[in-house]
């Protein structure tokens, strides 16, 4: 079949695109905003994309459209297809019809986490030589690719509480049905489409209903959200994490490496060393490596996996270094996640962190977390907040006010002059942490690019 995918450069659009191809279909797709990674992986499958949705997409009449969930009425090709008659389904139902059917899917679900412990997931059973399927929103360092399609029965997914598109207001995870999955966390998020937390609990619940009762929920015990999702009924086995009678830590020493023993009860299975610090990061490798034992990988195997794990792209991921200056790039954009990110990065480096921001998602732009926001700032030495007055990404909040209450903040509403402010404030030996769910406009390399032609005029200036 030719699929032409609405919104190919979304993580999970974008997987879905190469799982398609794998399977011998002919693939193309179009997006408004063509960005790093996903944009780097489908050129380089030759996968054929096109900036925008004209309406005149419609000549390249492909046996199906494929419809991600950024694609809204009023759209021009999405309007052209309704008008023709078209044959158009969601990325979720397509992918559970094509892809999912008949597989051992385990599905990782949670407000944080998700793309780690998938991944995690994911590498455990690859490193224990099997060759598991797997779709991820974002690129695990390991694989070098946020899907593959696998010949293993099991499939590890991302399992996703956002809407599945604009014609199904359901949330993604329910089209997986699958037979292990992990509730890592859950709080509130994506208030554009969700009232309150209770809201997102419904559709945890809902997820839950649709785990078969021979499989298996890997929950955080610690969790008080999750435990009010399972008092509404649950039909499945349940395994607990961050929980002193389930799975759970011990001796943990919180340095360059991550080092702590990985316990089931009162059994300690090993001492796991882990590149990637952080308390959000021992709980997502206890949830994987529950998971895993649910798939027939022994805890220890599992255990020696995570030592060899290398991260995801944009999960603290260093972008590079000039000047003496370490700049990151990270995914950051709930404020429990910034505060969870600065927070690892401060276990690791006793300098300066400078928190460079993009409140860029529907939730941070409408300004109901902006006193949460605040708060998981408090751990930077300097805030810069890009904060746009206009476009589809302006702000609905006055962040120069929000931000007050942090030390050293600085909004900016333009790109080039952030770079250069921040190149500007930075010192030698500082780290910078660029956070956004979005491309950013490359802004991790933009202040790299500054800070180099500031250590050449330096140099120069010396020179003279």
């Amino acid at each position: 079949m030719h699929l032409h995918i609405l919104g190919i450069c979304g993580t999970f659009m974008g997987g879905l695109a190469r799982l398609a191809q794998a399977a011998g279909h002919r693939v193309t797709g179009c997006d408004a905003a063509v960005y790093p990674p996903m944009s780097e992986q489908l050129r380089l499958g030759g996968i054929d994309l096109i900036e925008g949705y004209t309406a005149d997409q419609l000549a390249l009449n492909p046996d199906c459209f494929v419809v991600g969930n950024v694609v809204t009425r009023g759209n021009p090709l999405m309007e052209a297809i309704l008008d023709r008659g078209a044959s158009f389904t969601s990325g979720p139902q397509w992918l559970h019809q094509n892809v999912l059917d008949g597989r051992d899917v385990f599905a990782v679900a949670g407000t944080h986490g998700k793309t780690t412990t998938a991944s995690m997931l994911a590498w455990i059973l690859q490193y224990a030589g099997r060759s598991p399927g797997f779709l991820i929103g974002g690129v695990p360092l390991d694989f070098g690719a946020s899907a593959q399609p696998g010949n293993d029965p099991v499939f590890v997914i991302e399992a996703d509480e956002y809407d599945t598109a604009f014609f199904d207001k359901r949330s993604k995870f329910v089209h997986y049905f699958p037979r292990v999955a992990v509730l890592n966390n859950l709080e509130f998020d994506h208030a554009d489409i969700f009232a309150d937390l209770a809201a997102i609990e419904t559709q945890f619940h809902h997820l839950v209903r649709c785990v078969r009762a021979s499989g298996r929920l890997i929950v955080n015990g610690s969790d008080a959200a999750l435990a009010r999702v399972l008092q509404r009924g649950c039909w499945t086995d349940v395994e607990r994490f961050d929980d002193p009678s389930g799975w759970h830590t011990g001796n943990v020493e919180e340095a360059r490496w991550h080092e702590f023993d990985v316990r089931a009860g009162a059994v300690v299975h090993g001492r796991l060393r882990l590149a990637l610090p952080g308390r959000h990061n021992r709980s997502n490798a206890l949830a994987a490596i529950a998971a895993a034992a649910s798939a027939g990988v022994a805890p220890e195997q599992a255990i020696r996996a995570l030592h060899a794990f290398r991260g995801v792209r944009r999960r603290l991921e260093v972008a590079g270094q000039a000047g003496g200056v370490t700049v990151y790039d990270d995914f950051a954009h709930h404020p429990t996640a910034i505060a969870a990110t600065l927070q690892a990065l401060r276990k690791q480096v006793s300098a300066r962190v400078l928190a460079v921001l993009e409140p860029r998602s529907n939730t941070m732009r409408a300004g109901s977390m902006r006193q949460a926001l605040v708060d998981s700032l408090r751990m930077a030495d300097r805030v810069f907040c890009y904060a746009p007055r206009e476009g589809r990404h302006a702000l609905a909040w006055e962040a120069q006010a929000a931000l007050r209450e942090v030390s050293g903040a600085v909004v900016v509403n333009d790109l080039g002059l952030l770079a250069v402010q921040v190149a500007q404030a930075a010192r030698p030996g500082d780290h910078v942490v660029v956070m956004s769910n979005g491309g950013f406009g490359g802004m991790p390399h933009r202040i790299l690019d500054e800070l180099t032609r500031r250590q050449s005029r330096a140099g120069a200036s010396g020179t003279a």
